[in-house]
């Protein structure tokens, strides 16, 4: 037998289609209703709500072969096919992140698909693949983020299985997985929740409506995000969540939804006995995110850093366009390497207020902040969706790469960095309905034309061509010059994996120093100090020691170490080792 429920409070009568014959069902005094019959796997159900003869689909619907709009699918995972019984876990510390996109990973854009480049992540050292959103939305592809059945896994990616595979083979080849999640709105097609619920409030937030935290009836809507991030962890085996753009959680309760989920997972690890890890997305610079409770915050593991990110490009790159205005100084980058938040209650240009609140670096390690040279947003929603391989020579993609991955904060890669993919990742939909698709087009358009962008060189997001575009070509890993990025990346990786200096999560001990005028900054953790030369001539650094790792050819002189433009050396202050060079 199985038990079809659904909460619809506001209902009068509601029945269950299973197999296309209807059949009642009761409510308790919470507006659950519930019919226990019997149904194999696969068979296809959903709701009539009152007298409304469309039927819904399950808004904790486990499958929709047939698309958001079409009904739901009988469907639990089978147990028997896991092999990961001796995995244990991986902590947030010490690990290692690459963000992909499972439509564009491959070109055939499967779960199993990417099974197939699991091994690579595992040489170059990664321990933790991120997913972005995987939950069911509306059309073929798109970024994920316009989900509507949080409780379904994209069909075309492979289904509910086919995430169970993938999870598996990572867990097999000692890898991690993080899932994106999004639960601070819906899509804006299929998504049927207000019809059974008050799973929305009136505010709106930049991508829609709000949903319901802390309004009536917010209570059964709390506990379906958390059941969702529950099931995820529990049924899945993910190891962590991403969790999108908190900021936008509008929650004025005395607990915060976002602490209600800690606590909830922190129960579940207990349960199953390994590591369970929520990472949040945040535009706040807020500390409180990372908090442990125990001091008053919501105790969260980690979050993403989008200041380290802007400290970085833009020294490197030399943009200062919109958000970047406030960053691009050698010392701004020392201060954000130091501090972790640049705009810690100080003035942003861009926002034109104070933003932020400084880390007490005493009681958050720096593990707890994920840091990258790039990621889905920062390429994706460029213009023309550009890399930066598009526009920075093979020096200053290293020097971004060193700066990042022998920071003290949790390093994240984007799918194809780590050779300089010379594809872009631009910002694609396959919305079917001719209106919305139009929308969004011109939306597009109209965001760029604010930056001076002519309309004519804006990728159509609905042009299927837009997203075949923004597939990965893994053919050129055969190329001389990104082999050679590819081999730095793995070497600097494998140095921060097996040097104990390196190891250190901790702010109060690193040390920067930088001379602007000449373009060098050097970044010291213990013995090992990291040199980059952002310059575009060469420069003599008053450092010298052991040459552990170098971009370029670097001299040894009376006066120091000689870098040549655009590169970066690693110094190891006392103990000989092999130099290795690119």
């Amino acid at each position: 037998m199985t038990l079809f429920e659904v909460w619809a409070p506001r209902a009068r009568r509601v029945r269950v289609e299973v197999d296309g014959r209807e059949h009642a069902m009761t409510a308790d005094t919470r507006g659950w209703w519930r019919a226990e019959l019997a149904a194999e796997d696969g068979l296809r159900y959903g709701f009539l709500l009152d007298d409304d003869p469309a039927v819904l689909p399950d808004p904790r619907s486990p499958r929709q072969p047939d698309g958001v709009h079409g009904r739901s699918a009988v469907h639990a995972l089978d147990s028997g096919r896991w092999t990961d019984a001796g995995w244990t876990g991986r902590p947030l510390a010490g690990s290692v992140f690459y963000e992909l996109h499972i439509g564009t990973f491959t070109p055939a854009g499967t779960f199993d698909a990417a099974i197939g480049r699991l091994d690579h992540l595992v040489k170059l050292g990664v321990t933790t693949v991120e997913v972005m959103p995987v939950n069911a939305f509306n059309g073929v592809h798109n970024w994920g983020y316009d989900g509507v059945l949080w409780y379904a896994v994209h069909e075309p990616y492979g289904g509910p299985d086919g995430l169970q595979r993938f999870v598996d083979a990572c867990h097999a080849r000692g890898l991690a997985v993080a899932l994106d999640v999004v639960y601070n709105h819906l899509g804006p097609s299929g998504n049927y929740l207000p019809r059974f619920g008050p799973y929305l409030s009136a505010g709106r937030n930049t991508w829609g409506q709000s949903v319901n935290l802390d309004g009536p009836g917010s209570d059964e809507v709390r506990r379906f995000i958390v059941g969702n991030a529950l099931r995820w962890f529990d049924e899945f085996h993910i190891d962590a969540l991403r969790l999108d753009a908190v900021h936008a959680l509008v929650d004025h309760r005395a607990i915060h939804l976002l602490e209600e989920l800690t606590v909830e997972t922190e129960r579940l690890a207990a349960r199953v006995g390994r590591p369970l890890t929520l990472i949040a997305e945040s535009d706040l610079n807020d500390p409180r995110l990372i908090t442990p409770r125990a001091a008053g915050g919501y105790g969260l593991q980690g979050q993403w850093n989008d200041d380290l990110h802007h400290a970085v490009h833009t020294a490197v790159s030399g943009e200062r366009q919109g958000y970047y205005a406030d960053f691009g100084s050698l010392r701004c980058l020392a201060e954000t390497l130091r501090h972790g938040f640049f705009h810690a209650a100080t003035y942003s240009s861009f926002r034109g207020r104070i933003h932020g609140r400084p880390l007490d670096t005493r009681v958050i390690a720096a593990s707890a902040l994920l840091a990258y040279t790039c990621n889905h947003d920062q390429v994706g929603n460029r213009a023309l969706g550009d890399r930066p391989s598009a526009y920075l020579d093979a020096g200053q993609l290293a020097i971004k790469a060193a700066l990042v991955l022998l920071s003290p904060y949790t390093p994240m890669l984007f799918m194809g960095e780590e050779w300089g993919a010379r594809t872009p990742f631009r910002f694609f939909t396959s919305h079917p309905e001719p209106e919305l698709a139009a929308a969004v087009a011109q939306g597009r358009k109209d965001e760029f034309a604010e930056h001076g962008w002519p309309a004519t060189e804006i990728p159509d997001p609905q042009d299927p061509a837009t997203f075949e575009r923004s597939k990965l070509d893994w053919a050129e890993l055969d190329e001389p010059e990104q082999a050679r990025l590819l081999e730095c990346y793995r070497a600097l990786l494998a140095l921060r994996r097996d040097h104990p200096d390196l190891a250190d999560p901790w702010l109060e001990r690193l040390a920067v120093d930088f001379d602007a005028e000449r373009g060098w900054i050097a970044v010291c953790r213990n013995r090992i100090r990291l040199v980059c030369n952002l310059s575009e001539v060469p420069v003599v650094v008053p450092f010298d020691g052991t040459v552990l790792a170098a971009w370029g050819e670097v001299e040894r002189n009376a006066t120091g170490t000689g870098l040549p433009a655009h590169s970066f050396v690693v110094l190891e202050s006392v103990s000989a080792r092999a130099e290795t060079a690119w």
